[in-house]
């Protein structure tokens, strides 16, 4: 994506701070709020530059994507001013301090054997390896059950997201669905600020603003979020209705890599509904190709 506007400011360091500083009211940190109606939601900039110790104009350029040699302690005091959490800071820092590179195609990610056994062992609940963008490499049999079989799908659409906003089971699948889309939106804005210079992310958040107006919305919001272990509630046209524990792992070798885990608690209806489930898939399809994307 093309994080450089016109004028030569960061956009996405812009919004993201933007969307931010509107999200709090002065009595969030301490300030008293003045009569009248403000003309923008939230903190007014010179607020912001109160709070963490600089000059309304030091603020306004770095809003505006315009200095990109400022410090760790002024990000940190802008951290604090505008209240972010962990994973808010870390993509502040990131967006801060851009990594300059040409947009040009990634090499595709390849799934390592061992990987794919992993996958493979895990037979009684469903398992996923993502990669860039979110996307598909590698998933066992009872996650194919469970989502799709996105090794038959067309290259393009084997991605967790466009899984998400694109096809019409997913809506039906997840019990909460749009607690589900929203944070799969804010993951991937996770990585954007890590890829900014990824043309296939640039066209897959084109491709999913101009065809769903819920992705459009969320993703001009700006939120981040890191997941790397919680639950997901399902409704299953087979299995019916359960829960998933995750853990999100990040194999060595790759950082871009992540190896989803569910478990299930033992004895539970969840359990049951996993064992109907797994015996309603067919027998395993072997392929000794390597997965790529």
């Amino acid at each position: 994506m093309d994080n450089r506007s016109a004028d030569g400011g960061n956009t996405e360091l812009r919004d993201f701070l933007r969307s931010r500083r509107a999200r709090i009211v002065p009595e969030d940190v301490g300030l008293p709020r003045t009569a009248g109606a403000r003309r923008v939601p939230g903190l007014r900039r010179e607020e912001v530059a109160m709070l963490a110790g600089v000059s309304v104009d030091y603020y306004v350029r770095l809003e505006r994507g315009r200095n990109l040699n400022v410090s760790e302690s002024v990000l940190d005091a802008v951290a604090r001013a505008l209240l972010l959490d962990e994973t808010e800071r870390g993509h502040l820092f990131t967006l801060a301090r851009p990594t300059r590179g040409r947009r040009r195609p990634m090499p595709p990610q390849r799934v390592r054997l061992g990987l794919e056994r992993v996958l493979d062992n895990w037979t009684d609940v469903p398992a996923l390896l993502l990669g860039r963008r979110m996307d598909v490499l590698a998933g066992n049999r009872m996650a194919r059950a469970l989502y799709t079989d996105f090794d038959r799908l067309p290259r393009r659409e084997r991605n967790m997201v466009h899984f998400l906003f694109l096809d019409e089971s997913a809506r039906e699948l997840y019990a909460d669905w749009e607690s589900a889309a929203r944070g799969t939106v804010a993951g991937l804005h996770l990585y954007a600020g890590r890829h900014p210079e990824d043309p296939q992310l640039a066209d897959l958040v084109g491709e999913l603003s101009v065809r769903d107006k819920d992705f459009r919305q969320w993703w001009a919001e700006h939120d981040v979020l890191r997941r790397d272990y919680g639950s997901k509630s399902y409704h299953h046209p087979i299995a019916g209705d359960f829960t998933l524990e995750y853990e999100a792992l990040s194999p060595t070798g790759d950082p871009d890599l992540v190896l989803g885990l569910y478990t299930v608690e033992p004895g539970s209806p969840s359990e049951q509904a996993m064992k109907l489930l797994a015996s309603w898939i067919a027998e395993p399809v072997h392929d000794e190709a390597p997965h790529t994307l």
